[in-house]
């Protein structure tokens, strides 16, 4: 089993996730193949969504079903879902799958039924879609099973997100909150990755990024920002067609995804003053006070024949205004640096 949810929080890693959704493309081959890929790629836990065309919508072809912009344009509600979902049957193999090979898996409810499914097979932890974050009757129902629970707020109001996050907190508080951009694909340039850290400060919670954007830019400033989740959605290849390709990250991607987001985390180190190792060879190329006219014995020090300049051999510069006037107490060649010892009234 991989590293928990919760376990990964408190040691401060970014805690990633590859969103399968739809890029199984109806084969149960095709989604193994994925959940092996993103182990390889370097994901924490693979994510896939619990419904059915029936769970989520009715079958129904007026104008209210029929999506009129955007990646689906052209598509019946119904029909969309029929093309995208899990099938249930899969779920339990799919899990053990991930689970044998060292991947967290989790899943994303759309409603009660699907809630209880998820229950039967021992779901540890659940997500609850940004579509979803204004149904508190469901997020109620997953909140009662006393689970961690990832919820994203696209589109969500302040006010909307505190309705969520309220229901939620009636019966736990294991929550995090993931900013997303309810765009498919999104545009990183409008993603807003403040409303992100105003979130943490916020709520008090753990938080992420969600992210529907091309390349990884987005998910590394997040990082940066203090995100403790990314999800991204990972396909094989995004040639193989299907609702969810267009926006997706092949495995390549995602692999320098992570290895950025885990140069990010060891970037951040600790709080440090002074040189590091790594600096100690360098530091005699700070300036100091060097001789640059030869000085005889006894011959004052004037701004003439002492300078700050480098390299860092000789005293500090801010004992400069301290040694011009002084007296030399032995001869001093042009090119040495100057010690307290040379000199004297």
């Amino acid at each position: 089993m991989g590293i928990k949810l919760l376990d990964y929080l408190s040691i401060k890693k970014t805690y990633i996730i590859a969103e399968m959704s739809a890029n199984h493309a109806g084969k149960i081959e095709n989604a193994k193949e994925i959940i092996h890929a993103a182990k390889d790629a370097g994901a924490d836990c693979v994510k896939i969504q619990t419904y059915t065309p029936d769970t989520m919508t009715i079958d129904c072809n007026n104008e209210y079903f029929n999506i009129s912009n955007g990646t689906w344009k052209g598509e019946n509600l119904y029909s969309l879902y029929q093309k995208a979902y899990t099938p249930w049957e899969w779920h339990e193999e799919l899990k053990q799958e991930a689970n044998r090979i060292g991947l967290d898996f989790f899943s994303t409810p759309f409603d009660n039924t699907s809630v209880d499914f998820l229950e039967s097979i021992g779901m540890e932890f659940y997500k609850i879609a940004s579509f979803e974050l204004v149904d508190i009757p469901l997020i109620e129902y997953i909140a009662i099973k006393n689970k961690p629970i990832i919820m994203s707020t696209g589109m969500a109001t302040l006010g909307e997100i505190e309705e969520a996050v309220n229901a939620v907190r009636k019966y736990h508080n294991q929550l995090a909150l993931l900013k997303c951009s309810s765009a498919y694909p999104a545009v990183t340039d409008k993603m807003n990755l403040k409303t992100m850290v105003h979130l943490a400060d916020t709520f008090d919670l753990p938080v992420g990024l969600s992210d529907h954007s091309m390349g990884s830019v987005g998910a590394i400033t997040a990082v940066a920002l203090g995100a403790s989740i990314i999800e991204k959605h990972f396909c094989i290849s995004r040639e193989i067609d299907n609702p969810d390709a267009s926006f997706s990250m092949e495995p390549h991607e995602f692999k320098s995804m992570v290895e950025e987001i885990r140069q990010v985390e060891k970037a951040f180190g600790r709080v440090s003053y002074g040189p590091t190792e790594n600096e100690k060879s360098n530091i005699n190329f700070r300036r100091s006070i060097f001789v640059v006219e030869d000085i005889k014995n006894g011959e004052q020090l004037t701004s003439q024949n002492v300078r700050i300049i480098r390299p860092g051999y000789g005293l500090a510069p801010k004992h400069y205004n301290e040694v011009i006037g002084q007296y030399a107490n032995k001869d001093i060649l042009r090119g040495t640096p100057l010690k307290y010892d040379d000199i004297g009234r």
